[in-house]
């Protein structure tokens, strides 16, 4: 990924008591700069579903049980030459045990 020209948006779903510790992480790892604005963002509410299996530790609920949750989608965009550190710093802000993230890699018109 190392080039700092090419963009990547980061996404990722976060419970709502986390979006801030989670945003300031990546935002630090160097997510969010837009010509010169950093620690852009864009978050929209939503509701989240999992259950986990035997042998998890879940953040919230149960194993075994489906739970559905409030999180936010935080969405960040990283340089090529950060976005391994973003993601890595995104995961270790995050709460959860398996975190759900996605990495789209973004094209200038």
């Amino acid at each position: 990924m190392g080039d700092e020209k090419q963009r990547y948006k980061v996404v990722v779903f976060v419970p709502w008591e986390a979006l801030d510790v989670v945003r300031a992480a990546m935002a630090r790892a160097g997510a969010g700069v837009i010509g010169e604005y950093d620690w852009c963002s864009f978050a929209t509410k939503g509701r989240g579903t999992f259950r986990g299996g035997e042998g998890v530790s879940p953040t919230v609920g149960r194993a075994g049980r489906l739970e559905e949750v409030p999180e936010w989608r935080l969405e960040m965009v990283a340089r090529g030459d950060v976005v391994e550190a973003v993601v890595a710093a995104m995961k270790g802000a995050h709460p959860y045990e398996e975190v759900a993230y996605d990495v789209y890699r973004l094209e200038d018109f």
